[in-house]
């Protein structure tokens, strides 16, 4: 589990520096990918560096509950992507859905590891079942003694 947290974080940050890098500089290759400088290339220019940015501080610092909010959304517009792009043959759309696979296996041994903790459903039944737990209900009045 940790080592495909790990991998997940180094592949959005291996993949996010030169894509940020390129389009900081608007690099010629950017144009035929990414279209060309406009207000929504700069925006998209910082999600990236957010994610970026994230993904170093997750690498510092596991949180595995952060980690896996980070990964659902990267994999939820990843796959929107062809979708709203309309094809498969941009490379941005391929190499979306390439990582959102491995993102997607992430999250899977995040949620079967159990690092993600129990839901709050399971967590208030298990208690309600535990004897020390449970609700104990008076019968009638408090008494003063």
């Amino acid at each position: 589990m940790q080592l495909m947290v790990v991998l997940s974080l180094i592949i959005n940050v291996v993949v996010l520096l030169p894509v940020c890098a390129g389009l900081l500089m608007d690099a010629s290759w950017t144009a035929s990918v990414y279209g060309e400088g406009t207000p929504a290339r700069a925006i998209l220019l910082s999600i990236y560096l957010a994610i970026g940015l994230v993904s170093v501080l997750l690498l510092v610092h596991r949180e595995p509950k952060a980690v896996a909010a980070l990964l659902l959304v990267q994999v939820l517009y990843k796959v929107i992507t062809p979708l709203t792009v309309g094809t498969l043959a941009n490379p941005v759309v391929v190499s979306n859905l390439v990582i959102a696979g491995f993102h997607t296996a992430t999250l899977m041994c995040l949620w079967r590891g159990q690092a993600l903790g129990r839901s709050t459903v399971d967590r208030l039944v298990n208690e309600a079942q535990t004897p020390n737990h449970s609700l104990h209900l008076q019968q009638g009045p408090p008494t003063v003694q």
